[in-house]
């Protein structure tokens, strides 16, 4: 199966998931979040930092939780600042 590739918006909006998830674990290891969560270390690594633009839902779903994030926190977070984005290019332009 080939996959497409990711628009701008997906990769953007991956790196503010990152941000957010990197930003709610604070001091916690992510070694110790990673295991809570059922996740390899590597996998949060990557959505942390961006990589993994586009994460399963089950994955995002068990970090948030074990971040104490809801899932419609982290959406409505994520696609804030993707519309406070499109609204400063509307601007620009």
């Amino acid at each position: 199966m080939v996959r497409l590739p990711l628009t701008p918006a997906e990769v953007e909006r991956g790196e503010r998931l990152g941000a957010l998830l990197r930003h709610a674990r604070g001091e916690r290891s992510m070694l110790a979040v990673a295991l809570d969560a059922g996740v390899s270390p590597e996998t949060l690594r990557k959505i942390e930092s961006g990589r993994v633009a586009t994460p399963a839902f089950s994955t995002v779903a068990a970090i948030a939780g074990v971040l104490g994030l809801s899932l419609d926190a982290v959406w409505s977070e994520i696609e804030a600042d993707a519309a406070g984005a499109e609204r400063r290019d509307r601007v620009a332009s």
